[in-house]
């Protein structure tokens, strides 16, 4: 996004780009800072630092444009007050293994945070422009990168429920959010540029063009990526081929224990193969990081549970990575500098 920007943008500019470890891309005007991801880190805290002073020093007749994607909430991480970045990556490891979907998690990250929810753009005194890739649910700003140009409805106590739902113990100090209704908003636009739905409906496209009928399910599908693998499997038994069930969202992997290797695409893929008894299928992440491995996500095949590793022992210790290594069917894209989300099709042969 900062690459294209000062390809087109003829005025003066500068800016500072955070991205993950081994993403950034050669600019010129705009500094390339890599950070970590999806545990915070010190680098992304000092970028998110020097962000918010950049950002305090524009006047009113200059523009801040903001370019969010997902991943920004532990990217543009700057705890608040009282808070160590310590006890944030303490604090997100164990969110993201308590299978808390991301609304929940960004929720309690934007009380502990000096620049999300919306504290961004109430540090701006010039027009603030958000172009915003969606990598969540409903497309809402508030939740994409922890909505650090938008309103945010939620609340401390919200925060603190997320917590207690999950059974995580820690006590602060959260602080309170700019609202919906807030006059400083009225100098912000925030503008979704690209959703899941858009990648679905492509993909519906490409499947369309081959005579295989694409079926949307929907880019709001969420839940345990087992348990949403297993359903899928039924849902394809009652389907009528050739066809192609076409789904995005974003579904949670709960860990209890040590864990294996893998995220929730691989998961889901490893789920829907031992229900379905054998059927083609692609689960990715279009980040190209599914979960902290190296891969997108895998592919499915007829034989792979067959001639795969016990499916169901990995499946128990979540490593649907070794799983789908051990066939060399996983999915490598490599940074692919997007993120809408999760992309997942299912094929359904004829009868």
């Amino acid at each position: 996004m900062a690459l294209a920007v000062e390809q087109d943008w003829s005025g003066p500019l500068e800016g500072i780009a955070v991205t993950r470890y081994q993403h950034g891309l050669p600019t010129r005007r705009i500094r390339v800072v890599e950070a970590g991801h999806p545990v915070p880190d010190e680098a992304g805290e000092q970028a998110s630092r020097d962000i918010l002073a950049a950002v305090r020093s524009l006047g009113e007749d200059d523009l801040l444009l903001a370019l969010i994607s997902g991943g920004g909430s532990s990217l543009l991480s700057l705890p608040a007050p009282g808070v160590s970045m310590a006890q944030l990556k303490a604090l997100t490891n164990q969110l993201l293994r308590s299978g808390a979907e991301i609304r929940e998690m960004n929720t309690v990250r934007k009380h502990l945070s000096a620049i999300q929810g919306g504290r961004l753009a109430a540090a701006c005194r010039a027009p603030v422009l958000a172009l915003i890739i969606s990598d969540v649910v409903g497309d809402d700003p508030t939740h994409i990168a922890s909505g650090p140009c938008a309103p945010d409805p939620t609340t401390v106590s919200d925060a603190r429920a997320v917590l207690a739902r999950y059974r995580i113990d820690f006590d602060g100090p959260f602080s309170e959010t700019p609202k919906p209704g807030d006059l400083l908003f009225s100098r912000v636009e925030n503008r979704v540029i690209a959703t899941a739905r858009r990648s679905l409906e492509a993909a519906a496209a490409v499947f369309r063009k081959r005579s295989i009928a694409p079926i949307i399910l929907g880019d709001t599908i969420t839940g345990e990526a087992r348990e949403v693998g297993a359903e899928m499997a039924r849902l394809a038994r009652r389907t009528q081929g050739p066809a192609a069930l076409i789904s995005g969202g974003e579904c949670t992997v709960t860990i209890k224990g040590a864990g294996g290797r893998g995220g929730r695409c691989c998961e889901f893929l490893l789920a829907l193969g031992i229900e379905s008894g054998g059927i083609w299928a692609i689960a990715a992440d279009t980040d190209g990081i599914d979960g902290s491995e190296d891969n997108a996500g895998a592919i499915l095949a007829p034989e792979s549970i067959r001639k795969g590793p016990d499916a169901r022992a990995c499946l128990e210790r979540h490593d649907s990575y070794g799983f789908f290594s051990a066939l060399g069917d996983l999915v490598v894209t490599g940074p692919t500098r997007t993120n809408v989300n999760d992309y997942r099709a299912i094929l359904v042969s004829p009868p």
